[in-house]
């Protein structure tokens, strides 16, 4: 039975409150990291992103209230207990953007369309849960720390350090997100985008505060984390293996949140049905994208959600980068498997 005053409660209970907010906005609110970028390219509807963008702005706006009131310790968060490297992130995202564009999904994506019956989902899941871990701890590890070594963080981290003032920064920042968000692409005629949009932001700010909160109970021996699709899909895996000497935490309760939510947005929907891969070419081709996107998340500290939301959420320098690079690596990645790169005759 779960101890309410146990900071691993605490913290399992915060990743599936929010877990379920996002299963949900995947369901219901089509809220969709690669969909997002492939409408845009290739749609000529930016609905999507701009929904990113009010999720985006939301997070800030209410991570820097609770950085601001003392509610969140940035010491004790992953992104800022540790110097970012450039080239690790540059490259780690490129790497998971065009894993993501080869499977049809990122961890997050994966996971809500598992929710909604996809079998293939799984396949994904699993695979860039070890891949994820073999990167973190496995044999891949020796390899990671080689190249791109870790160290204490020298100098500020994140844009609020800089400026000293996170009530100011976050307000200025999220603030203009959410306008340029809400500037054009019919925004304002699509309410159940901003909507989501707006419950995202909120979910990945949940995180923070549950996890803080449960570092508290725990006198420091948890961290504080947010919503992320890379590490925390090997952690479950692990505890699903491992439960009878280990509690659950926020990232097996993030993870069966989405699942939670994703089923019972796509029930509410009508549109919850088994389905497995027909063709095994589709099938390798989502392998291989997501044996690319467990390493790719390690190596830029976060996946999409991770980085695009929960490090972005405290504006941390690496985030904008690690954002960018999975937008380029999946633009490419759609570009082959779409357009293909034959010259034209």
């Amino acid at each position: 039975m779960f101890d309410f005053g146990d900071g691993a409660a605490i913290a399992a209970l915060a990743g599936l409150f929010g877990g379920i907010v996002l299963g949900l906005a995947a369901r219901l609110g089509r809220f969709c990291t690669l969909g997002a970028i492939e409408d845009a390219l290739y749609s000529s509807d930016s609905r999507r992103l701009r929904m990113w963008g009010v999720a985006i702005g939301t997070a800030i706006l209410c991570a820097h209230v609770a950085l601001a009131a003392g509610w969140i310790d940035p010491a004790q968060t992953f992104f800022l207990s540790r110097q970012w490297s450039l080239p690790a992130t540059v490259i780690g995202g490129l790497v998971f953007g065009y894993g993501m564009a080869l499977s049809g999904n990122c961890g997050y994506g994966a996971l809500a369309r598992l929710g909604g019956g996809d079998l293939r989902s799984l396949v994904i899941v699993v695979v860039m849960g070890l891949t994820a871990y073999i990167t973190i701890s496995g044999p891949l590890a020796f390899l990671r720390v080689a190249v791109f070594p870790e160290y204490p963080p020298e100098g500020p981290q994140a844009l609020f350090q800089l400026t000293g003032a996170p009530l100011l920064t976050g307000g200025l920042v999220g603030g203009a997100v959410i306008a340029a968000a809400l500037s054009g692409g019919g925004m304002t005629r699509a309410p159940r985008f901003i909507g989501w949009g707006v419950l995202v932001g909120l979910a990945i700010t949940s995180g923070w505060l549950g996890t803080q909160w449960a570092a508290i109970a725990s006198f420091g021996g948890l961290r504080v984390e947010s919503h992320s699709f890379a590490r925390p899909l090997g952690e479950s895996l692990l505890w699903l293996m491992t439960a009878s000497a280990a509690a659950p935490g926020f990232a097996v309760g993030s993870v069966t949140g989405v699942l939670l939510g994703a089923f019972l947005g796509s029930w509410r929907k009508g549109h919850f049905r088994w389905e497995a891969c027909e063709d095994p070419r589709e099938l390798k081709r989502q392998i291989l994208g997501a044996a690319l996107m467990g390493p790719g998340a390690v190596l830029a500290a976060g996946c999409s959600v991770g980085q695009g939301l929960s490090a972005l959420s405290l504006l941390t320098f690496s985030a904008p980068v690690a954002l960018l690079s999975i937008f380029a690596g999946a633009a490419f990645g759609l570009r082959q498997l779409i357009v293909g790169f034959a010259p034209a005759e």
